[in-house]
């Protein structure tokens, strides 16, 4: 436990991205959420959250630089830091909680299928224990039920016990279950393009329950089949060579294109320009191309930025899409025991 006189000491937290290689709905629970079968990588494109000693009014506060991530009170940024306040607890032997100052710098498009909300709201959480000198204060299990507290996917971030260890994992249920895999080996590079439209997750979910009770089998095979190859390692070559089968193995992409109706003429366009498989990451809108390094994933960017400018892949919603080349980070990991809260 912490010194209650401990001076603060500032904390930073790079909080990454991810994408679902795959995501399977296998079914709606009985409350109300649907159960999933999803492949998740981090990479390397990440926000920036800084955690410093608060001010005098006592409460925790929160500064964003970058895109709007809308009101203030709803960012997980700040759930992340309450729900690490309340696993700690209050009383004689708890380490001290005082309130803290966050500066978060966004670089991940935000309600864009990538967790960048979850990320951050994993990226406090961790963060805000160091901050107090409390990272021995939670076991495992109250740790994982608070990480569930704060958002679906936040489990995933922080399913090796801290965000910086977060890996390739295999995610079931509503997202609280968590297996994590060796991964891929190497350096894949992956460029995403993002709409500039609001695709809602809650949205996506009824229209695909409106349509269906499950997703396709198919889907659901691919997803696992891609789980059990990870679990003892995957190489970089590999993963590019299962990338058509990959590209087709959600089972939101259509629900997605009925919500945002120009995201099925972006995707074909994308195909067209890059001649190469693109997906869909989570319930959207993010596409995805994957590619053997990052080098060519940058070079692609430059191919897809002229497309768009001269309308060969067309800009839907409030202007054009954001094009981002990244890294998907190899297998940091090793696999063990499935945890969940």
């Amino acid at each position: 436990m912490s010194d209650p006189g401990r001076q603060l000491m500032p904390v930073l937290r790079l909080a990454p991205a991810k994408v679902n290689l795959t995501l399977a709905v296998l079914g709606r629970r009985p409350d109300g959420f649907h159960d999933l079968h999803s492949v998740f990588v981090p990479l390397e494109l990440a926000d920036r959250l800084s955690l410093a000693p608060g001010g005098s009014s006592g409460e925790d506060s929160l500064h964003v630089e970058g895109p709007d991530t809308g009101p203030l009170a709803d960012n997980l940024v700040l759930r992340g830091i309450a729900a690490a306040r309340a696993a700690i607890g209050a009383g004689p032997g708890r380490p001290a909680t005082p309130a803290l100052a966050a500066r978060l710098e966004k670089h991940i498009p935000v309600a864009a299928g990538l967790g960048g909300g979850s990320s951050d709201g994993a990226a406090a959480f961790d963060g805000a224990l160091e901050a107090w000198g409390a990272e021995g204060a939670l076991d495992e299990d109250r740790r994982r039920r608070a990480a569930a507290s704060i958002g679906s996917d936040v489990p995933f971030f922080l399913g090796a016990g801290s965000i910086a260890a977060a890996g390739a994992a295999l995610v079931q249920g509503r997202g609280e279950r968590v297996l994590p895999v060796v991964g891929i080996t190497g350096e894949p590079g992956i460029l995403l393009v993002t709409p500039q439209v609001a695709v809602r997750t809650p949205d996506v979910f009824a229209v695909f329950a409106g349509t269906q009770v499950s997703g396709d089998g198919s889907v659901r095979m691919t997803s696992e089949h891609l789980a059990q190859e990870l679990t003892s390692g995957l190489s970089a070559d590999g993963l590019i060579a299962r990338a058509g089968v990959l590209a087709v193995a959600n089972d939101l992409l259509a629900a997605a294109g009925l919500v945002a109706p120009g995201l099925v003429a972006v995707r074909r366009a994308l195909m067209r320009v890059l001649k190469r498989p693109v997906g869909l990451s989570g319930s959207g809108p993010t596409l995805w191309t994957l590619y053997p390094s990052r080098t060519e994933a940058e070079s692609a960017a430059t191919v897809v930025r002229a497309a768009i400018a001269d309308g060969a892949i067309p800009s839907i919603g409030d202007g054009p899409p954001a094009v981002i080349a990244s890294t998907i980070r190899a297998g940091r990991r090793p696999a063990h025991e499935e945890v969940s809260p």
